[in-house]
């Protein structure tokens, strides 16, 4: 006697047909669009994660500068002169100091100067 996979099967293309939820045409409709582009928004999902992560980097980064800029400093030398007072702060608390707390930025620049 074979195996049928009645049940199996369902679920398999209901779950697929459930992540597609919201994709234009026949890519929310039919099992075999749906499912290449699941597969495809699923790479991209993978890929955007890692892309996240270096566009917050360049933004932190960004905004250090723009706070350093303002007190006088390049980028390279406050973070060069953090390294050689031993100051271990990483990027993203010093952007939203610069934002956030202008005044304290600014005391940390006086100390690397």
């Amino acid at each position: 006697m074979r195996v049928k996979r009645t049940v199996n099967a369902v679920k398999k293309r209901r779950s697929i047909l459930k992540s597609a939820k919201g994709y234009r045409g026949a890519k929310s409709k039919l099992y075999r669009t749906a499912k290449q582009q699941v597969m495809k928004s699923g790479q991209y999902a993978y890929v955007g994660r890692k892309i996240k992560k270096r566009n917050f980097r360049a933004l932190w980064i960004t905004r250090i500068n723009a706070g350093c800029r303002q007190n006088g400093i390049s980028y390279s030398k406050f973070i060069a002169g953090l390294k050689n007072k031993g100051i271990d702060l990483n990027r993203k608390v010093l952007a939203d100091m610069a934002v956030r707390e202008p005044e304290a930025f600014a005391a940390l620049v006086g100390q690397v100067k």
